[in-house]
């Protein structure tokens, strides 16, 4: 009886670990919460992967930073932590100029923009990822950062001496060129600043507008679309080739209508956000003509600024972009 058990353990054995050689397992973190546009696009993109590779490989999302924090994920694929993961392609842009070429504010300001630009940088961002022992899979952009202010604003005249929201040296070099009073306020802590009159106006996403509830105490949004900023997706090289062909062509053909979906998910998003402003009593317009083309002088500006640290390569991408 007891040579059965022991030939019954050693069958169960032998077949589960047939299982764990039949599938890997990949994890796969990301910052961003279950209820963001990007997270539902990447748990899509997981689920048609392990569809596609016929129960091969299977990528577990950790949403919200519960594996690793936003800024830490890149580090984590490139070290072999992790096999795959998600990160803002700006916030990897002081190892790289090239990586924040997507935040020159006022240089893409339209989704037909963004694509134009990212087009022109990606093959020189893939190339800077591969150097790092990563493959770029897909990205995605978020909605264009737009102009909040408590008071209606004509020209850049109204914002000057006001005191504008910074998070970031772009936001803050905004500021400056504005001549505004740069204030460094976090986004969870935009509500408090504005009633207590320690901001005036600030750049933010439509999304931002309506998962802050910033219509409570903003009244004017100007879709000035400073700039897109992308995530993206990308995956370790090394466990890449460990796959077979077959489920790396599964990776890649996933990742392919992930980018095109979730570049179509969040211009979808935006409108949606943009009329809910509206419907929460918010005026929800266009730049004037005068307000737009001194935001765009300002791209100029910023855009020479960002070339100069950037060099050849990033005025290689520039020039292909304004082609």
């Amino acid at each position: 009886m007891k040579g059965i058990h022991q030939f019954v353990v050693a069958v169960a054995l032998a077949a589960s670990s047939q299982m764990v050689q039949a599938q890997a397992k990949w994890d796969f973190p990301t910052g961003y919460s279950t209820s963001s546009f990007q997270t539902e696009n990447l748990m899509q993109f997981a689920a048609d992967v392990e569809n596609a590779a016929g129960g091969k490989l299977k990528l577990q999302v950790h949403p919200g930073g519960s594996l690793y924090k936003a800024n830490e994920i890149k580090r984590a694929v490139q070290t072999g932590q992790v096999q795959i993961g998600e990160f803002i392609l700006s916030g990897a842009a002081n190892e790289s100029p090239i990586f924040g070429v997507d935040s020159i504010p006022f240089l893409a300001t339209s989704y037909k923009d963004a694509k134009k630009l990212a087009a022109a940088s990606l093959p020189t961002i893939e190339k800077r990822l591969a150097a790092q022992g990563m493959k770029l899979l897909y990205t995605v952009p978020w909605p264009g950062q737009s102009l909040y202010s408590l008071k209606p604003v004509k020209s850049a005249a109204d914002l000057r001496g006001t005191k504008m929201r910074a998070y970031n040296p772009a936001t803050n070099r905004i500021a400056q060129l504005l001549g505004a009073q740069p204030a460094t306020i976090q986004l969870a802590e935009l509500g408090q600043a504005l009633a207590t009159g320690a901001v005036d106006n600030f750049l933010t996403s439509s999304a931002s507008g309506i998962e802050s509830k910033l219509y409570e105490q903003v009244k004017n949004f100007y879709s000035v679309s400073a700039w897109l900023p992308k995530n993206a997706v990308v995956v370790s090289q090394a466990a890449f080739d460990t796959l077979d062909k077959a489920t790396q062509e599964a990776i890649m053909t996933a990742a392919r209508a992930a980018g095109e979906r979730g570049w179509a998910l969040s211009e979808q998003r935006d409108q949606e956000y943009l009329k809910q402003l509206a419907e929460r009593g918010m005026s929800v317009s266009a730049p004037s003509e005068t307000l737009r083309a001194e935001l765009m002088a300002i791209g100029e500006t910023m855009t020479a600024e960002w070339l100069k640290t950037a060099g050849d390569e990033g005025q290689q991408v520039i020039d292909a972009y304004r082609k």
